[in-house]
């Protein structure tokens, strides 16, 4: 089984609209994927409430069976959409992968 953990921050503003509202919208696009996506074994989003200078504004706790089933869900049309949304509202993001 294949742990994949992201954290993004978000921007104060982008693609029109302020951090708070890119933030909901993020977490609506990210929960709308197991549904469409038959890789994915596990999934959580939850949007941070601590307003410490470190703190990122949204986690991605997710599951895949295998690597090549994670590169699979990466390659997916419905996460590449996701993930063109990311590249505008975000001013960074980490990623932590490993197998449990």
């Amino acid at each position: 089984m294949i742990k994949h953990i992201v954290m993004f921050k978000l921007k104060e503003s982008a693609d029109g609209k302020e951090k708070a509202e890119n933030i909901q919208s993020l977490k609506a696009m990210l929960e709308a994927l197991p549904a469409k996506i038959a890789e994915i074994k596990f999934f959580e989003v939850g949007v941070n409430f601590s307003d410490a200078p470190v703190a990122y504004d949204l986690v991605l706790d997710s599951k895949f069976a295998s690597k090549e089933a994670l590169y699979s869900y990466q390659k997916n049309p419905e996460h590449v959409a996701v993930a063109n949304f990311v590249a505008k509202v975000c001013e960074n993001r980490v990623v932590v992968d490993y197998v449990l």
